[in-house]
């Protein structure tokens, strides 16, 4: 199916590269800044608390900015195509900006306070969620570890999805690890309620426990 290939490409820097070379200035995946917010201050620490932060897959989003804005200084944004890194960092040259695919970050374990992902695990995500792919199997494993292993203890991940929870839960699910949560988002104005979008909360053991 074309619509079928089309997803798997999603998994591919190629695949964005070749999109951000078209001169797109800005694309947010799902919903715009002011739909999210809510839920980014439920669960964000304080600004005053500077909080190291990881953007998952930032893309053009203008996520990474807003909250800079809001005083969250100490992010860093990245993402597998160095074609928007490179445009996000003469876009924003007081923020940093780094190539680098989600699934082998090169961070230090232990080492960020907060993970931010608004639909780049959906990306990687086609075919049947009842019986993913083995691709998307191995991708989504690579890239849930990666993000707990560099989350500090006590650190939160903080994924926003159109995916039903009942087949995200079991993609997430690291037993002795962490805890999550879901849950729905508010409707945007006037949105009509076509589609239910979800928030993770995905929140690090302070100590490992037993699985």
């Amino acid at each position: 199916m074309a619509g079928s290939e089309s997803l798997e490409e999603l998994a591919h820097p190629e695949y964005w590269d070749k999109r951000y070379s078209t001169g797109e200035e800005k694309y947010d995946w799902l919903r715009k800044f002011s739909t999210i917010k809510p839920f980014l201050n439920k669960h964000l620490p304080p600004a005053s608390a500077n909080p190291s932060m990881l953007q998952l897959g930032c893309g053009n989003s203008t996520l990474s900015k807003d909250l800079y804005d809001l005083g969250y200084h100490s992010q860093i944004s990245v993402d597998f195509s160095p074609v928007i890194i490179s445009a996000m960092e003469a876009k924003h040259p007081g923020m940093r900006w780094e190539v680098m695919d989600v699934r082998q970050l090169s961070f230090p374990a232990d080492s960020l306070d907060i993970a931010i992902d608004k639909a780049t695990l959906d990306a990687m995500l086609y075919g049947s969620l009842w019986d993913p792919p083995d691709e998307v199997k191995r991708n989504v494993k690579a890239y849930v570890d990666e993000v707990a292993r560099v989350l500090n203890p006590g650190g939160k991940w903080l994924y926003i999805t159109w995916r039903q929870p009942h087949f995200i839960r079991p993609l997430l699910q690291r037993p002795g690890v962490w805890t999550l949560q879901s849950e729905t988002l508010a409707d945007e104005p006037g949105g009509g309620g076509i589609f239910e979008y979800f928030g993770f909360v995905v929140t690090k053991h302070s100590e490992t426990l037993p699985s």
